[in-house]
C-alpha cells in the first residue's frame, strides 16, 4: 500500500474515532468538532486536488482541532454524568 493510501484509510478511520468518542453531543459542543472535522475533509481533498503542502497542514491542524474538542466535550459529558 502506498504512503497515499495508508493516509486515505487511517484519517477516516481517526475521524469515526473522535467522533465515537464524543457519543451525542449538544449543539454548541457538536458544531465545534463537525467544524473541525469539516477542516480535515477540506485538508484532504487539497491533497487530492494536487495542493499537498497546504492540504496536508490543514489537515494536520484539523485533526489536532477534533481531538482537543472531543476530549473537551468528553469531559463535559463525564462531569455530567457523575453530577447525576
Amino acid at each position: 500500500m502506498t504512503t497515499r493510501g495508508r493516509w486515505a484509510v487511517i484519517m477516516p478511520v481517526a475521524v469515526v474515532m473522535v467522533a465515537v468518542a464524543c457519543g451525542v453531543a449538544g449543539a454548541a459542543d457538536r458544531s465545534r468538532v463537525d467544524q473541525a472535522t469539516q477542516q480535515v475533509e477540506h485538508g484532504a481533498k487539497r491533497i487530492g486536488d494536487g495542493h499537498v503542502g497546504s492540504g496536508f497542514k490543514q489537515l494536520f491542524t484539523g485533526i489536532g482541532r477534533t481531538v482537543v474538542e472531543g476530549a473537551k466535550f468528553s469531559g463535559e459529558t463525564i462531569k455530567e454524568f457523575f453530577k447525576k
